[in-house]
This record gives C-alpha cells, structure tokens and sequence, in this order.
C-alpha cells in the first residue's frame, strides 16, 4: 500500500476498492459481502427456515357490504349459533375477530369496522383475507357501500361470497339482488356463474350453516396452507392504550406459533410478550395459524395493518432502530409537504411532474367521478395520481399517507375527524374540502398551471430605423430613428439587425418623443430609443421591436 502510496497505520480500517486493487496484484480476487440488515434478516429467517408450509389453516373471513344491511348482526348470529353453549356468556370482551366451528373445522371471522379498516391494511400490505362475505339486504338491493365493498374485494383479489341477508321479510325481491350483483361483475352459480349466492336471515338464523359450509367450500379449492412449527408471522387488526394494562394489540397469526414470552416486533413497536387471550376472553400460551389473540407486551401501540415478526430480543431491537431511522431519511427527504397554495413554486426534479392526490367522498359514485374528472387533466408535463381513494371522513391515516407521498387530501361532502386536524396541521397536510365537483376540479388546474413551466410567443410590434446616432454623457449612444411599421413601445425587447444579420438582442432603456419620455410611437413618427447595455450602435440599423406573451395553458 506504501508503493502505491495509499498510507494508512495498522489501526486504520481500508477502503473495499482499495483492498480489492492491491489482491488483484497477487491475483487473488475479494468478494463483498455486505452486511445484512436485522430487517432482511429477520425476513430471511422466516422464508428460509427449511419448513415447508404443510399444514391446513382455517381460512379468515371478512364481512362486508351497506350500512344497515346487517352485517354486525350475521356477525352476532354466525357466534351465538356456532359457539357452544357453555361459552356462548363468557365472550368477556370483543377483539375484533374470533374463530366458530362447522363441521369439525374452524372458520377465523374479522369484524373490521368497515371498509376504511379494510383498505388501510391492504394498503400496508397486509393481504389476510381469504373470502370477502358481501351481505346484500334482499329487500334494498346493491346500494353505494355494497358496490365499494365489491370493489375492495375484488381489488384485495380475495374469493367472494354473497349473503343475501333478511329473507324473513315479506317484501323482498331475490331476482332483483342477482340482476343487481350482475350489472357489478358478480354472477351468481344459478345464473351461470362462480359466485355462491347463500339466502340467509340473521334474525332467525336461516341459512347461516350454509353460509359456513359455503365457506369451506371455496377455501378448500385454495388449499390454504401455513406451517406451525416456524416462527409467528401475523398482521396487528387493531390496537389500543389500555389504562390498566398498556399497549394492548389484537393479533391474527398468519403462519406459525405465536407464544408467550416471544420477542415480537410490528412497526417501531417491539416488546416481548407478557400476555395472550383468546376471542373468548381465556388467557392462552400459544396462537397457531389463523387465531386471532388480543397481545399484551408491546412498548407502544402499534398500527392497524403492521406486521408482525417473533424474533430474537437483540434483531427485534436492531430492526426497530433501522425502521426510525429510514423513517427520519424519508421526512428529511420530504421536509415540506404539498401545498394546494404554494404548488405554483413546486416544481419537481425531471420533465415530468406528479401531483398526489388522495380522494375522500360520501359515495363511491363520486368517488369515481371525482377521480375521473381530476386525473383527465393530467398533460404531458404534470401528472395527476390518484394514489388513495375511499368512502368516509378523512382520517389520520390518510393525512399520514399524504405526508409520505406529498399528497394534497381532497374531500367531497365528507368532513376530517378530528383526529385528522390535529395530525394535519402538525404535518403540514394540506386538506380541501368541497361539494362541487368542478369546484374541485378548478383548483386542481389552476395548481397544474403554476406546475407548467410558462410557455411564450413572440409578437413583432414594429420596426425602426436608425437615421441618427447621438452621444449623451450619461447615457451612452441614443438612436434617433423613424418607426417604418408597427410602433415603438418602450416595454419592449429589440433585435438590432445590421445589413440583416442580428448583431445584439436586448431591451429598450428609454423612448423619447422630442425630449418627453413616452410609452409608445406609432408609425411614420420620428423617436429617440436608448438600447439597455449596448452603445454600438450605427445609422443605418434597424430595430425590430417585440414583446414576449405568456400562452394560457
């Protein structure tokens, strides 16, 4: 190293390519292997574990669809009908999903409160579903929710069940709901299709055994699959801060065996686990696949859709360190968030420009129309994105979404909770709020514009012609000259032209008409114009006058 005078004292620590430049000259060749993260490690441990997933796992069902087409009660009649009755008082609490019995076999339900939940999980990644239930009432029919519901399931790509709810009541209308499901891409199997259409009531718990066995049918053409003996990987469903005993997180294992005392991490959350109980409430010491448990242990409150990865104390830490410190990369990155006011001054790196937006409405019709209408004006030089869109109020979570991807949030008839406010003003989110569709749509485009790089055209305003030159202490050479076409103006750009080549392109100093400063000089009238630091001036130039106009884009 010496000879080629790279110095360095044995306490000194050496460069790869300097390593690799002085092997090479003994014909050895170095490899480097780079260290791996406790992040990639930890994931490597659970793909990479020699264990096959060889063991059937009860499928996890969601139940979806309108408010008021009773979901939360075919929720409550599937636990009373399908849990025994020594168990059926002891549900001591609710933990956002719990597990029935048919037929030898289990059935994991989750009780997501509503799409929202549904479609911030998907959005973390966390696909857990395995059959979407959409409960349709046989008297109302398809409504707005129940088409969302469609779309969410299908997007998630997860099987779907269709529970025609209410059929007790005299009024209802069977055929209607299959027309209805078909106009949305959901034919039912007597119709010629693939999807299962179970008739159903919550109220006297007709059907609700074929609805279960529906269930098991689907999910047996997947062949779902998990292995217990690795290490538990699941996903958090929801999460809360318990007055009496902290961070409390309701956890559905996916694969493996969660237990207590497990060193568990799920977002910047870590802990080892104290506590587990079931959906029934009973204190549990290990969760095999598709169980879902309510986990007590984590130094923070997690979020809903992290995932969560059982791993030695030291990775476990290690990871959550890296997971902070990524984080505070990304937000320095992205110091200031979008702005609907200031975007005129934004203009990204690139020909190609992208304004985010995350939509929010009442309906999923406006939804759609709103998206259309607002990704229309994108052009070839500014990009409008949808990224995120949904039905309800804007939530703290959609103002975090924003801030990671320097989004503008828009509402249509919807409000921000509260929640969303207070999260928003200290990101420095930028939320707008409409119920006018065009309206909406106005102000994106004025925005755009301030992202357009302003476009000209020229416009000849006259031409001049230098008779005499003058020269002024002072001022420097002044042309007194006739305006042959058009007119002088003096807020004008000037090309000198010298026998038709230009030899300088500037502004004009100063118009004069006799010894009066004047705007303008129209043509067949003598003038006096100053050129802005050029003095080489000569009889016999000509000046062409013109003006730089901004096209409206």
């Amino acid at each position: 190293m010496f000879k080629e005078f790279i110095f360095n004292t044995i306490n000194d620590s050496i460069d790869f390519d300097y390593a690799s430049y002085i092997a090479s000259m003994y014909d050895i060749t170095l490899e480097l292997k780079a260290e791996k993260s406790a992040e990639e490690i930890i994931a490597e441990t659970f793909e990479d574990d020699g264990l096959e997933d060889n063991t059937k796992r009860p499928p996890i069902v969601t139940v979806m669809g309108h408010v008021d087409h009773g979901k939360t009660s075919l929720l409550d009649a599937i636990r009373n009908t399908r849990v025994t009755s020594g168990e059926a008082g002891g549900i001591t609490q609710h933990i956002g999903a719990y597990t029935v019995q048919i037929n030898g076999e289990s059935i994991t339900f989750i009780d997501t409160p509503g799409h929202a939940a549904f479609t911030s999980m998907r959005a973390r990644g966390a696909k857990i579903t395995d059959v979407a239930i959409i409960v349709v009432a046989a008297d109302d029919g398809v409504m707005p929710q129940t088409i969302e519901a469609i779309n969410h399931a299908k997007a998630a790509d997860v099987s779907i069940i269709v529970a025609m709810n209410k059929m007790d009541k005299s009024d209802i209308n069977p055929d209607r709901v299959k027309q209805q499901l078909a106009e949305h891409g959901l034919l039912v199997e007597e119709w010629g299709g693939d999807i299962i259409l179970v008739p159903v009531s919550a109220k006297t718990g007709m059907g609700i055994n074929n609805l279960l066995e529906a269930v098991l049918l689907v999910t047996e053409i997947k062949e779902l699959k998990a292995n217990p003996k690795k290490r538990a990987m699941g996903s958090v469903l929801e999460a809360k801060l318990d007055k009496g005993r902290g961070p409390v997180a309701t956890v559905l294992v996916l694969n493996g065996t969660l237990s207590v005392g497990d060193n568990v991490i799920a977002g910047f959350a870590t802990g080892k686990i104290r506590a587990m109980f079931d959906d029934k409430g009973k204190r549990v010491k290990q969760a095999g696949p598709s169980t879902p448990v309510e986990v007590l242990g984590f130094s923070e409150v997690p979020q809903a859709g992290d995932f969560v990865h059982a791993a030695d104390e030291k990775l476990v830490k290690k990871a959550a360190e890296e997971r902070k410190d990524k984080v505070k990369i990304e937000s320095a990155k992205q110091s200031t968030s979008m702005n609907l006011n200031d975007l005129f001054g934004k203009i990204s790196e690139g020909n190609l420009k992208n304004l985010n937006l995350i939509i929010k409405t009442d309906v999923l019709g406006s939804l759609e129309a709103l998206r259309s209408s607002l990704e229309k004006i994108s052009n070839d030089e500014v990009k409008v994105s949808s990224i995120h869109g949904g039905v309800g109020a804007i939530n703290e979570t959609d103002i975090m979404l924003a801030r990671a991807s320097n989004a503008i949030v828009i509402g249509f008839n919807v409000r921000a909770d509260s929640n969303a406010k207070v999260v928003a003003e200290k990101e420095g989110v930028d939320i707008r709020l409409y119920n006018v569709i065009y309206d909406a749509v106005d102000d994106v485009t004025k925005a755009m514009k301030g992202m357009l790089a302003p476009k000209y055209r020229e416009t000849i305003v006259g031409s001049i012609e230098v008779r005499e030159v003058f020269k002024i202490s002072g001022v420097g050479a002044v042309a007194g000259a006739y305006v042959t076409s058009g007119k002088a103006v003096r807020n004008g750009k000037v090309r000198v032209y010298r026998n038709d080549v230009c030899v300088y392109d500037g502004n004009i100093l100063a118009l004069k008409r006799f010894k009066d400063d004047v705007k303008e000089v129209a043509s067949g009238y003598e003038c006096g114009v100053s050129v802005e630091n050029y003095n080489d001036i000569k009889v016999g130039d000509i000046f062409e006058i013109y003006q730089m106009e901004e096209i409206e884009q």
